[in-house]
């Protein structure tokens, strides 16, 4: 694997403090699942944003990052009594530099008078967010590496280099023991379902999103080979592997929670959901068919509409937009309903609040809102944590991107507890049973990937 070094203009973008230097790499996804899996053996923490090159995304931000090792951190702890966007107000404002981290769902307690009582097995914090070591841009060939001085040999690229990349590549992921069960029965499942029809109906709500687990006790997996497969499973703009501590998010997301570019807002709920087809023909018919259904039409203009009510609170007055309505999105799972919101963030408005003022995702709750987080507290029978949750970067420039936080696998190695959560929209439309099968296609490629098929 050949490398040189290369002055670029590019370099003038990020902070002087780090030592910057970029190499020639023989790029591929087995380099990153190595360099991941040598990182663990000198780090306990670790974000890696992949976005599969995927080329759709005219938003798109950085289109891969490896950020490893804490410089230093912020931390939002459950039962806790820091206020977390205060907090990363204060650590961003401290910082001009890469920071990555992630928001759990909870954190609605702390956006509204909400709470969460339901049992949480995973046990990440409330909010994390860290200045790294190191910071990796594994862009195609050339990989831009920049360190921190005061590291000792972690402060040399060539080090990092040496120790990160340039080494035999593992060839034998470990064996993996997981027995998942769900958490709620088909039977519970449909009750629960009519159970908030009749919400909809005394007109408690208009929409609903609805999640179960499904979970594995003394499971024993290698978080890092399990990320790898289930991305080349199921790869999307939006995955990300997170480890922290001994607990690892395993992310294939396709939806993006919220945007800074510049002045910039854009949000991009995701709500319509078809399987995939046999052939080019099935596949086109089924895209049509979801591009025409009145239901996923419903559940998608309700939560565009909620969505464009979030961003108006950190917005410029009459700057609200629907740049897209109804685009249909292939993935290699699933066709997805998605519509794109854009705003213009208000100069007085701090970009920590505009984040603040639209957690959580809107596709996850329902609405009205802050009703709809109330009744999922009720109905669903698991904390969700980081699942609904998202996880991101913000850059030197204060800009950034975060995902929501679906389609993923949470595992807590120090109790072989391991989770992921499929869900759906439910409105006065919905169909129980069809719900549930929905629900079944979001989990199939987790399944998968946990039972080594």
């Amino acid at each position: 694997m050949a490398r040189h070094a290369m002055v670029s203009s590019f370099l003038n973008l990020f902070p002087v403090e780090r030592n910057f230097k970029d190499f020639d790499v023989s790029s591929s996804p087995e380099l990153l699942l190595n360099v991941l899996l040598r990182a663990r053996d000198r780090f306990s923490t670790a974000c890696f944003l992949n976005s599969n090159g995927f080329a759709q995304d005219p938003y798109g931000g950085i289109p891969s990052a490896l950020a490893i090792g804490v410089a230093e951190e912020v931390t939002a702890s459950v039962g806790g009594q820091t206020n977390a966007f205060t907090a990363l107000k204060e650590f961003s404002g401290k910082h001009e530099d890469w920071l990555f981290g992630f928001f759990s769902y909870d954190l609605k307690n702390q956006v509204e008078r909400l709470t969460s009582e339901n049992p949480d097995h995973i046990r990440f914090p409330l909010m994390h967010f860290f200045r790294p070591v190191i910071l990796i841009f594994p862009e195609n060939n050339n990989w831009r590496i920049g360190c921190l001085p005061g590291y000792g040999n972690f402060s040399d690229p060539d080090h990092v280099f040496r120790e990160l990349i340039d080494g035999p590549m593992a060839k034998h992921p470990p064996a993996t023991e997981a027995q998942i069960r769900a958490r709620v029965s088909r039977e519970r499942y449909l009750h629960q379902v009519n159970a908030i029809k009749n919400h909809i109906q005394l007109g408690d709500i208009y929409e609903m999103n609805y999640c179960v687990e499904f979970f594995a006790e003394q499971a024993r997996i290698d978080p890092i080979w399990t990320y790898y497969r289930l991305n080349q499973r199921s790869p999307a703009p939006f995955s990300c592997f997170y480890s922290l501590e001994g607990k690892s998010l395993l992310c294939s997301s396709p939806e993006r929670f919220l945007r800074k570019k510049g002045k910039q807002l854009v949000s991009q709920p995701i709500k319509g959901t078809a399987k995939r087809g046999v052939n080019d023909a099935e596949d086109q018919r089924l895209k049509e068919n979801l591009y025409h259904d009145p239901k996923e039409r419903s559940e998608n203009v309700m939560i565009v509409d909620l969505v464009r009510n979030d961003l108006s609170r950190s917005a410029e007055k009459g700057s609200v937009e629907v740049e897209e309505l109804f685009g249909i999105y292939s993935f290699p799972q699933v066709h997805q309903m998605i519509s794109t919101v854009t705003a213009r963030l208000h100069p007085d408005c701090h970009f920590v609040d505009a984040i603040r003022n639209a957690f959580p995702m809107g596709s996850m709750t329902g609405a009205p809102k802050v009703r709809a987080m109330q009744l999922i507290e009720e109905y669903e029978d698991m904390r969700r944590g980081l699942y609904s949750g998202a996880v991101g970067y913000i850059s030197p420039e204060k800009d950034f991107d975060f995902n929501v936080v679906i389609r993923s696998i949470l595992y807590n190695a120090a109790d072989r507890y391991l989770a992921y959560m499929a869900g759906g929209a439910i409105t006065s439309g919905s169909v129980p049973e069809k719900e549930y099968e929905e629900c079944l296609l979001k989990a199939a490629a987790m399944e998968a990937v946990v039972s080594a098929r």
